[in-house]
């Protein structure tokens, strides 16, 4: 039987940083995490199942084909970012795995044979697995981004966890994409040490906290769209008795923002 794998909540970075050498620098602690992330597993997975913010549907949408292609969903950087292949296989009997699970929960759920790496998936897998060896898939989050229900697919998830699958919300800590710079010193870092806090409470405070997030301080200002928060109530679902641990931190990037990634069990 395979050790249970961990699961995770990354703060993915901004954009196709690892092709652009200014932004690669800038995140050099995060592109160190990734790569601690892999050193830290009790060992290889069989895939990568990320759930990320960057894709959303009417019901937990699976990605289900062999060979993902790619979706370049960002705007104004260079033009060879738009040429960036990351060639993982997908991992399709995972996929309608995890699609079982879904349902058996009684959530909505479909598999998706088109749909293609965005970059919340295909920028850290690229820093863990360059050689695009690892399969990876990803299951969108749902319209309307309910704690509850996503909280509720981190629990039917859980079980991949035993069988050798490495479960990844992949978002940003802070996401606000009109408050950058100095204006986002003081809120990110709010919303930061409120979320340290979270996080290292017990499972059932942690999850009520979480539940109810908006009452952190300046919640709103740091997501006033949550598609880069709702990503770690999945990760925290599939793991919601163990603890967690944070495993990146970084403050006054893009010259304020302050964001950190966690290990949960």
């Amino acid at each position: 039987m395979s050790p249970r794998m961990p699961t995770y909540f990354i703060s993915h970075g901004g954009g196709p940083w690892p092709w652009m050498p200014d932004w690669r620098a800038m995140f050099a602690n995060l592109e160190a995490s990734f790569v601690q992330m892999v050193r830290d597993l009790p060992e290889r997975p069989k895939a990568i199942l990320m759930i990320s913010g960057h894709w959303e549907d009417d019901s937990f949408a699976v990605m289900s084909g062999a060979q993902p292609p790619m979706v370049y969903d960002y705007s104004g950087f260079p033009p060879e970012t738009f040429q960036i292949k990351y060639p993982a296989p997908g991992a399709p009997a995972l996929a309608r795995r995890a699609a079982e699970l879904i349902a058996a929960a009684g959530l909505p759920v479909r598999l998706d044979d088109k749909q293609g790496f965005d970059h919340g998936t295909f920028v850290p897998a690229y820093v863990m697995y360059p050689d695009a060896s690892m399969p990876v898939f990803q299951i969108s989050l749902r319209h309307g981004y309910s704690p509850v229900e996503h909280f509720a697919l981190g629990r039917a998830l859980a079980p991949l966890r035993d069988e050798a699958v490495l479960i990844v919300g992949s978002g940003l800590s802070y996401h606000n994409l009109r408050l950058f710079g100095p204006g986002a010193k003081v809120p990110s870092e709010a919303f930061d040490a409120w979320l340290a806090e979270t996080m290292a409470a017990a499972p059932a405070e942690r999850t009520d906290r979480l539940t109810h997030w908006e009452r952190a301080p300046y919640a709103r200002t740091c997501h006033a769209q949550e598609d880069h928060f709702v990503p770690l109530f999945a990760a925290l679902g599939a793991a919601e008795g163990e603890a967690a641990r944070m495993v990146y931190h970084d403050k006054d990037l893009f010259g304020g923002v302050t964001a950190s990634s966690y290990r949960i069990g």
